[in-house]
This record gives C-alpha cells, structure tokens and sequence, in this order.
C-alpha cells in the first residue's frame, strides 16, 4: 500500500509513503520522507516500535524479512537502487542497482526478487547472489508480483499479458516456468499466495471477482463475488494462515472476507430442505443461461465485512492471529492501523477493537478521541490468521545510482533472453547470527 500526498508537518499521517506487513504479520513496515519504521503488531493494547532508519529518505519499498534484522529499502531519491540493511547492528549488507527504477521487492527464507516495469530479478538471499534475470516480461507498471513465502517452493506469480489477466508461475528455486493461468479477462491488480504456496489469489482491474487457483497445476478452485455495481481497485488480498479465509481491500470503504469451503451436496436418504430444494433448482437453470449469469449463480459471496470510516484512502489488509485470536489488520493511508475481530462461526459485521495512530506528533481530532473510549468498551469475539500483499510502484523521480555493482549488467542480452548466473565476484555474506537467513561459516 502506498501514499504519495505531500506533508503538512513531521510525524503526520502525509510523511507516510508506503506500509507492507512482513511475510507472517508480526511486523508492519512503514516507509516515510525521513526513512522508514518497524512496528510489532503481536499485541492489540499497544504497537512498539521496533526499528526507525534513516539511512535515505522518501523511502517507498521496505520490506523486512519475517522477524529477522534483515531489511530491504529504496528510496525515491535513487529508485534504481536496492539497499538491504541490518537494522539491529546499524550496517549494510549490500546494495544493487538495476537498469531501471524498482517498482517491487518479494522476499522469503530462499529468495529475493526485484520486479522493474519489463523485467524480474531473483536473487540467492543467503549471499544476495543475482541467480536469474527474466527479461522481456510484459509491461507491469504497478511492479505486481507475488512470492510463495514457503522457501521450500518458492513460486513466484507475476502478469503474463499487458492486456488480459494471464499469470505466469514461475519456480524460484528451480529457476523454471512452471505454468500459465488464465485467470481474467481484464489485466492483474492483485495477487498473493497462501502460506504454503499451495493456493494463489487474483484479482483484475474490474475488482469484482476474485478467483483462487491451486499450484503448480493452476485448476480453479474458488470463485468470490466483490460487488456487481462497480468497478473498483483492488489494493491487497491475503490468505489467513491456514487458507481457510482470504481477506480483500479496496479503494471503497468496505473489506471483504471470504471462507474458502466447498458446499457438501445432501446426502442420500437425507429429506431435502426447501433451500436447497431452491438451490437445485437455480442450479438446473444456470445452465440455459448465458454464462456471465451462469457464473454469477456459481459466485460465493463475503463471508464477513468490514466497513471502513473511510473511502478512497489507499490501504492493505491481513489476517493474523494475535495474541491468540483471529483478527484482521488494516493499515491506511491516513496513518493509523485497524484492528477488528471476526466470527469465524457466523461471519457478519466485524467487530473494531482497537486503532492505533502510527506516528505520534498528530493532533488527534476530537471525534477519534470519542472512538477510542467507545473501543475501550468491546473488546472480545473469535478470528484467524495470515501474511499479505501489497503492491508498490516507484515514481520516476531523481536520477538514478550512477554506479553499478560488480556483478549485475544486461549487456549483450537479447530481448527475450534469460541471462542465468549473475552474480557477485565476491558475494555478501548474509550473517544474522542466530535469526534467518542462516548461512555456513565462510570467508568473503
């Protein structure tokens, strides 16, 4: 998710530019005009703040690496450039320049990926060795891709056509094709997978249906019904960390959750009720209808909702589990996080529990004030879990790096080409002593 308004004052809800949550929603990432922020989202009652950097500012990607000290930033001020950090110690491990502004970073235990606008980078994340340049990918100026954050498959989803909504599956640690989905008649807005890379979630430009596909083989498997009325923008979809849910943000003021459970048919001998004499009966004539109707017969609906006090305002959703509740978390553009219990057993409406300001400095109006003594009041329903996407696109802004590390060049490649084993002459050791990723004892 990000935000690009200009600032009234340090610390207000303008200086932020984009938040991610990391790969199993403990921790939300911030970048800010002054650098970027690390906050513990592992507590309702209050949000520490792990890490402030402010090594660059205008920071617009910063991507941390589950719980680890590993932290990926770039910044607008040099938006070819990739800087990874270890925060805790204060020092960088390495930084990567790239022929063209960064508009994306996927990381897992295994792999980190670079997506420019027509071309993806894998790297080995253990020594940031450059493993595969995929060149020639079809135009995607959002930087839209997603990465299994299961290391052990480590698939990576990304558009396949500038113009309909195919997805490539590409396998990240074979370095292989594995397959293409086409999943949408109109171009990607959002893609994610669960978190055993099992399942992978879509959506296009139009934001009303939201389909489900199993991996590697890319068989539809879910069906999900936003809304009929309008199109919208879909900012972020995220699984819940037994894929059972799947969570929806948009541009409009309401986030859909929907259970990902295939309808069991009656059984024999079993007397049947007037619904689902009903129900079969809608089925029998789905199939003499157009099939635009026919589909949206066979469409599930939300499960539960949230309705945000909010419209237009840029945001990401998440479905964790915190401090052993299910719980959804939406961060905003307008500077706060938004906690909410859900009824795993009936869905609806809900429930808001708690909102936190992100940065201090802000003059809370007088209405949000009321709110958080009426929050003081509820404060408990059952839920569920999960990590999440959320899409970023770099500005074309100042000049980029002029320098270029040893080890990355697309020169001599043809358009088309997959240039395999770039790499450093002398790799980066990536040592985060007891935290991921762990790598052997090696001299540089």
């Amino acid at each position: 998710m990000e935000d690009r308004e200009t600032s009234d004052g340090p610390g207000g809800p303008q200086d932020l530019i984009s938040s991610s949550f990391n790969q199993d929603t403990t921790s939300l990432s911030v970048g800010t005009k002054s650098g970027y922020s690390l906050f513990s989202v592992t507590s309702v009652d209050k949000m520490d703040c792990i890490h402030e950097g402010a090594e660059c500012p205008d920071v617009y990607i910063v991507e941390r690496l589950f719980s680890s000290s590993l932290v990926v930033v770039v910044s607008l001020s040099m938006p070819r450039r990739m800087n990874v950090y270890h925060f805790k110690r204060g020092t960088e491990i390495c930084n990567y320049s790239y022929s063209n502004n960064i508009l994306s970073v996927r990381l897992n235990r295994q792999r980190l990926v670079v997506c420019l606008e027509e071309s993806v980078y894998i790297h080995n994340i253990k020594d940031m060795k450059l493993l595969k340049t995929l060149l020639n990918t079809p135009h995607n100026p959002s930087g839209l891709c997603a990465l299994s954050v299961n290391h052990g498959n480590s698939y990576l989803a990304y558009p396949g056509s500038q113009t309909i909504g195919e997805i490539m599956v590409y396998d990240a640690n074979n370095l292989s094709t594995v397959t293409m989905i086409p999943a949408h008649d109109s171009p990607l807005a959002a893609l994610t997978f669960n978190a055993s890379g099992t399942k992978l979630a879509s959506a296009s430009e139009r934001g009303t249906v939201i389909r489900v596909f199993t991996i590697p083989e890319g068989q539809r498997l879910f069906e999900f019904r936003r809304g009929m009325k309008r199109y919208v923008s879909i900012s972020s979809l995220s699984f819940s960390s037994d894929a059972q849910f799947l969570c929806a943000s948009s541009n409009t003021e309401t986030v859909h959750i929907f259970k990902l459970e295939h309808r069991s048919p009656s059984r024999e001998g079993e007397s049947p009720t007037w619904g689902a004499y009903v129900g079969k009966m809608f089925t029998a004539a789905s199939t003499y209808l157009p099939s635009q109707v026919s589909d949206m017969m066979h469409q599930d609906r939300a499960f539960a909702t949230v309705r945000l006090n909010m419209f237009g305002l840029k945001n990401i959703c998440a479905l964790a589990t915190v401090q052993k509740l299910p719980r959804l978390l939406v961060a905003s553009s307008d500077g706060h996080i938004y906690i909410y219990n859900i009824d795993l057993k009936e869905g609806g409406e809900c429930v808001l529990v708690r909102k936190h300001r992100l940065f201090e400095g802000d003059e809370e109006p007088q209405e949000e004030q009321q709110e958080e003594e009426e929050l003081e009041d509820r404060r408990s329903l059952p839920l569920s879990k999960s990590p999440s996407y959320a899409a970023t696109v770099a500005l074309p802004s100042t000049p980029p790096s002029s320098t270029t590390l040893t080890g990355y060049s697309d020169g001599g490649a043809e358009k088309g080409d997959v240039i395999p084993e770039h790499e450093f002459i002398k790799g980066p050791l990536l040592d985060d002593e007891n935290e991921f990723p762990p790598v052997s004892n090696q001299s540089n």
